[in-house]
């Protein structure tokens, strides 16, 4: 027999001042909203309509009470045997069988009665208390599931048995210690439950709904009740896995991410002058524009500068095949296949309305988990709304970029607007965008010709200017700011526009040439002039020169004849 949770030696007050102690479900999500899981050794009621997940919430339970928390269980069925529980399990990844081999959990099918049968005179609980008691000891329990606990209570006819035998057989659960789960099922008419009694009696009520609208299915968990713990009391939205239920709340995502003050090229020098030097590592950039605008094109361009740096990229499609992306790309020069084959870019395509958004969602979180992108790319947002309505896909897309954010990988979301000055597609999610690139048209003189220009960039000085957006046989480029009499020109106007100032150029070059030719040859002419002038310079001075040497010599000779003369004077007398 197992002990109970409170000895004989603690006082009524030290239980008192003990916090509630949770049993941690394993179940993602679940654990988040509950603050810790399922009450310890109390009873918690899961309630639905058929196709919930009700019966593969009490596994989980159970499965990962085992697994990962070193508890073993007990489910007691008395719908489904053995053999069927098995498989049902194996479905979904879970090896029963390994479970019971290894005294970890223990599985009773429990048959009732025929619904022919009839209750004659008293009617208890007690064998039932032998069965589960049997097998708590088996496998030393510390967690017990019944499922479900209505083709049991449909045995007792009257409802004062009922709620008598029910709180019996909850409190022989608590008095042992056992967390348990009470599997039951909504009434016919909408009721939480078909006896209306379970949810009073229960410590904990989880209400799990799987709702149909605009097509679209959709499983909610919810909890209704806990007694004696805080919990978040909103509907969640969950999904049905491989790996079991999934619930991935979005006012558990905390705003705790680091911002990287690291910046990454887009492989258009243009964009990263007008952007400051680029993107923010780890940020997100919605690319929104007309229909032809080059939204993918551009995606496609930044996906391929982040494959030249070595970085792994995952790139969304929901309205092309990734044959027809590496076909259209190649027309610009981008070679996605080149980047497939690296191993560096994974493209995932389908269409929206082929899962609903939680499906989505956690396949998303799939993809993530097994190619560890550092930058992801969903192409065509806006084709969610085929999903559901646009709350729900605003909801959506604030999840994924949460999702993605939270990992540090940088984001990039391209999304159609019937017009260029329509934003209302984007309002829901334009306050959490770090940058927003906005492509547009402009048609003038028979021409239709793309601009580009930043919305918005936080943490960025960036520019303010249109620019002519180009799609090039070397991928998209962006255009310097030609200015004219009449504005900003783009396309053929300033192709014209250059050209003529080309021309114009041309000609002043032309004419500086002239007056520089004309220059070199009068300094030619000049310079000549001055040769010959310092020729005849050189010539008279030689000419003068020799003159005066003349005249020196003939002035030394008679001077040295006079000093003969003299020193010869008194000889002749």
């Amino acid at each position: 027999m197992l002990p109970d949770p409170v000895s004989a030696g603690e006082s009524d007050e030290s239980c008192a001042l003990m916090p509630l102690q949770k049993a941690p479900s394993g179940i993602q999500g679940f654990d988040d909203i509950s603050e810790g899981g399922l009450p310890r050794g109390r009873s918690t009621l899961v309630t639905g309509s058929a196709g919930a997940g009700k019966s593969i919430f009490g596994l989980q339970f159970l499965i990962n009470g085992a697994q990962r928390f070193q508890e073993a269980g007990v489910l007691l069925s008395f719908e489904e045997s053995r053999q069927s529980i098995v498989q049902n399990a194996a479905s979904l990844g879970f090896n029963i069988e390994e479970l019971v081999r290894s005294k970890q959990l223990a599985v009773e099918y429990l048959q009732t009665f025929p619904n022919d049968a009839e209750t004659i005179g008293s009617f208890n609980l007690d064998g039932l208390f032998l069965r589960l008691e049997l097998a708590i000891d088996a496998v030393a329990a510390r967690r017990v599931v019944i499922d479900p606990i209505e083709t049991l209570l449909t045995r007792f006819g009257n409802s004062d048995i009922v709620r008598g035998e029910l709180l019996r057989l909850l409190e022989w659960l608590h008095g042992r210690g056992l967390s348990s789960v009470i599997i039951g099922e909504t009434g016919q008419q909408g009721e939480l439950t078909r006896f209306g009694i379970e949810e009073y009696v229960s410590d904990c009520v989880i209400k799990l709904d799987h709702r149909v609208e605009d097509q679209i299915s959709t499983r909610y968990i919810r909890l209704l009740k806990y007694r004696g713990s805080q919990h978040q009391t909103n509907e969640f939205p969950y999904i049905i896995s491989s790996r079991g239920i999934e619930i991935t709340p979005i006012t558990s995502v905390r705003l705790d991410y680091i911002a990287s003050s690291e910046r990454i090229g887009t492989g258009i020098e243009q964009l990263d002058q007008m952007l400051g030097g680029g993107l923010y590592k780890g940020s997100c950039t919605l690319i929104s524009g007309n229909t032809g605008n080059g939204k993918t094109t551009l995606m496609a361009s930044i996906v391929s500068a982040a494959a030249l740096r070595g970085e792994r990229s995952l790139l969304v499609s929901s309205e092309e095949s990734p044959s027809q992306l590496i076909r259209d790309m190649t027309s610009v020069g981008l070679d996605l296949q080149h980047w497939i084959d690296a191993g560096l870019l994974h493209i995932w395509a389908e269409r929206t309305t082929s899962q609903g958004l939680e499906e989505r969602l956690k396949q998303l979180e799939l993809v993530l988990e097994e190619f560890q992108p550092q930058l992801v790319a969903l192409d065509a947002i806006g084709s969610l709304i085929h999903a559901g309505n646009q709350k729900a896909t605003n909801t959506i897309l604030i999840r994924e970029i949460d999702l993605v954010r939270n990992r540090g990988i940088t984001m990039l979301m391209s999304v159609l607007t019937e017009a260029d000055h329509e934003h209302s597609t984007v309002v829901g999610i334009s306050s959490i965008l770090d940058t927003w690139l906005l492509l547009k048209n402009v048609e003038a003189d028979g021409e239709r010709t793309r601009l580009l220009v930043v919305v918005k960039s936080r943490g960025t000085s960036h520019s303010n200017q249109m620019r002519e957006f180009r799609l090039t046989d070397h991928g998209p480029v962006l255009e310097d700011v030609v200015i004219g009499p009449a504005g900003i020109l783009t396309g053929s106007a300033r192709t014209v526009y250059q050209q003529k100032m080309l021309e114009r150029t041309a000609r002043q070059l032309a004419v500086i040439q002239q007056k520089r030719q004309d220059l070199d040859q009068h300094v030619a002419e000049v310079e000549a002039e001055m040769a010959s002038m310092q020729k005849q310079i050189n010539r008279e001075s030689s000419q003068r020169e020799a003159a005066i040497a003349l005249e020196q010599e003939l002035l030394a000779k008679q001077a040295s004849d006079l000093l003969w003369m003299e020193q010869h004077r008194g000889e002749g007398a």
